[in-house]
C-alpha cells in the first residue's frame, strides 16, 4: 500500500514579489529549496494563510540567499507581497518506506532566513 504525505514544508514564507505576466510557477530562494529538498520544476502546493487561498503549481529556483518568494502567473491573482505562505511537497511511501519517514520542516524569519530546520517524526513512529 502506499500512502501520500507530506515530504517538506516551508513555513510561513513571506510573498517578496508576484509577477502576473510571468508564464507562471513560484520562484523561490535556492538555500529555501535545499534545505526543504524542493526541486526545480516539482509540483508544490501553496496555502496562503493571508488570504485562504490555496493552489498547486511548480518551483523555480531564485538567486541564493536573496530571500525572494515570487508567485508568478495566474497564481500572482492568489498572493500579494506580504502574504504569508506555507509551500508544502508530498510523496507516496510504501509501508517500509514510512519506518524512517520523518518529513523536512524549515522555518523562517519575517526575511525568509531559515532560522529552524528539523525532521519531524510523527508521534506514533517515535513511540515505536
Amino acid at each position: 500500500m502506499q500512502i501520500i504525505m507530506l515530504k517538506s514544508k516551508l513555513h510561513r514564507v513571506t510573498v517578496t514579489q508576484s509577477e502576473l505576466h510571468y508564464e507562471g510557477s513560484c520562484a523561490i530562494d535556492d538555500t529555501l529549496l535545499e534545505a526543504a529538498d524542493i526541486h526545480e520544476y516539482q509540483q508544490i502546493d501553496i496555502y496562503n494563510v493571508s488570504n485562504g487561498e490555496r493552489f498547486t503549481t511548480y518551483a523555480i529556483r531564485a538567486e541564493r540567499d536573496s530571500g525572494t518568494i515570487s508567485v508568478n502567473g495566474a497564481a500572482a491573482h492568489k498572493a500579494n507581497p506580504g502574504d504569508i505562505l506555507i509551500i508544502a511537497t508530498y510523496a507516496n511511501y510504501n509501508e517500509v518506506e514510512l519506518e524512517k519517514f520523518a518529513p523536512q520542516l524549515v522555518y523562517v524569519d519575517a526575511h525568509n532566513r531559515i532560522n529552524n530546520t528539523r525532521h519531524h517524526i510523527p508521534v506514533q513512529m517515535a513511540a515505536a
